[in-house]
Formats: C-alpha cells, structure tokens, sequence
C-alpha cells in the first residue's frame, strides 16, 4: 500500500549529546523530500534548539525522556517536527517565547530557543502546562 505520508517516532533520554542525535535522524528522514542544504540546516537547528529546551528546562538537566515525532507529507512538501517533554512544563507560553526570556538562573543561556525555532521553520506551536511537559510542534514547507 502506498502512502502520502511517512512517520516515525523516536524516544530518546534527556541527555544533551542527543540532541545531536535527533538532528541527525531528522536531516536523514526529511531527505526524502528532496529539500536544499539551507532547508535541512534550518530544520536540524531548529531541532537542536528544541531538544535542548527539553534538556535544560524541561527536564532542568535531571532524567527524563524526550520524544521526537516526525512526519512527512511526500506530496505537499511538508515535514512535521513534534518535541515533547513531560518534564516542568511552562507557566506562560507566550513570556517563554519572547527573545532573551529564560529559565535559566545561573545565566549562561540567552534565551533565544523559540525565537530561532521561529526563525527557521515555517510554523510552530507551542503548548505547554506545569508539572505536565511541553510539546512543540514545528512545519517547514519544503520548496516554497
């Protein structure tokens, strides 16, 4: 049977060394449509900086497990990149996503995750509650 669509769901613990890991699986799974260089190195860094929310606030450096969903629309040309935590979760979505907001007290972060998410996809959504995790679910229109 053949489809218009491919998926696949990875879980992964919530260690920093994977978020190379997921940028890489996803640059391997989006090549099936066909994108440029510039489009796999947007999405691989919008990955990167969404796994790494998951790590340091999701999770606040501590264990857990972060999932990776990702889904190809071969016809429309669209890839479907879902993040999702069940770590600390985010008060106030719309304050996370302002350039240089950050959870981070000690300072080493800048707070520009969502900001760069923002810049290099096409969509992307953001949902999240305390104490119950957060999904961010991204679109890159390939070829457009």
């Amino acid at each position: 049977m053949e489809t218009n669509r491919e998926h696949m769901r990875l879980e992964m613990e919530s260690l920093s060394r994977n978020e190379e890991f997921a940028r890489v699986v996803t640059a391997v799974f989006m090549s099936r449509l066909d994108p440029t260089l510039e489009e796999v190195d947007d999405v691989k860094t919008a990955v990167s900086e969404a796994v790494t929310n998951a790590v340091i606030h999701g999770y606040r450096g501590g264990q857990g497990t972060i999932y990776l969903e990702l889904t190809a629309d071969l016809e429309e040309r669209i890839l479907t990149v879902a993040v999702k935590d069940r770590g600390v979760g985010i008060a106030d979505v719309k304050q996370a996503m302002e350039p240089m907001f950050t959870t981070d007290s000690e300072g080493e972060r800048s707070g520009m995750g969502f900001s760069f998410m923002e810049a290099f996809m096409d969509q992307v959504e953001v949902e999240s509650q305390p104490n119950h995790g957060t999904l961010v679910t991204m679109k890159k229109f390939i070829g457009r």
